[in-house]
């Protein structure tokens, strides 16, 4: 498998990373842009630089590199990730407007049919941001705003990531182990922990 991965410059930075260690750990060929407020979110919000984020990735691209392997669709994938996905990348990607390389992969992935995931993170949401996901839905794209589960029980933020970056991976049938699936069985009235 080979994916493509964006990391723009919304809060949530964490979970381009994880998704990347874990893509990494199933052996998925990974192709990886960071927006100039990506690597910015990223030295903010996490331990991490970008050198070694990019290190993480199978190959890494530089954003305004409009050349990239990945910027044509005769470069087969089998689809992309954007997460987190800004608010500005989210109508860049809408309105096909290719300012950068996470925009035109993103257009790429569309008009090949493959598959795109947009971990959308803004809140509130305005008409405009909701007319851009619908938008988006409707030409095949996924979306999927990091929200929270709260039936697995997490106790760390860690568990909250790994939760949301796990229902990720299944939309490309990846099966990250250790995924606490809903069961049915609810624990009405259990004693709090």
């Amino acid at each position: 498998m080979k994916l493509i991965l964006g990391i723009t410059g919304a809060t949530g930075a964490i979970y381009g990373v994880r998704i990347l260690e874990r893509l990494r750990e199933a052996g998925v060929e990974t192709h990886l842009v960071i927006s100039r407020w990506g690597a910015r979110t990223l030295l903010h919000e996490t331990p991490h630089s970008r050198e070694h984020v990019e290190s993480l990735a199978t190959v890494s691209y530089a954003p305004a590199d409009m050349g990239a392997a990945i910027s044509s669709g005769s470069f087969h994938t089998d689809g992309m990730i954007v997460a987190p996905c800004s608010a500005k990348t989210l109508a860049a990607i809408a309105h096909g407007f290719g300012e950068n390389l996470i925009h035109r992969a993103a257009d790429v992935i569309l008009k090949e049919r493959r598959r795109l995931v947009l971990m959308v993170r803004e809140a509130p949401l305005s008409d405009i941001h909701l007319e851009n996901m619908l938008k988006l839905s409707r030409m095949g794209a996924q979306i999927l705003p990091p929200m929270p589960a709260f039936y697995n029980h997490p106790r760390t933020v860690d568990d909250v990531v790994d939760h949301t970056v796990w229902r990720v991976l299944d939309q490309f049938g990846l099966d990250a182990g250790g995924a606490a699936r809903w069961s049915g069985e609810m624990g009405v009235g259990r004693a709090a922990d």
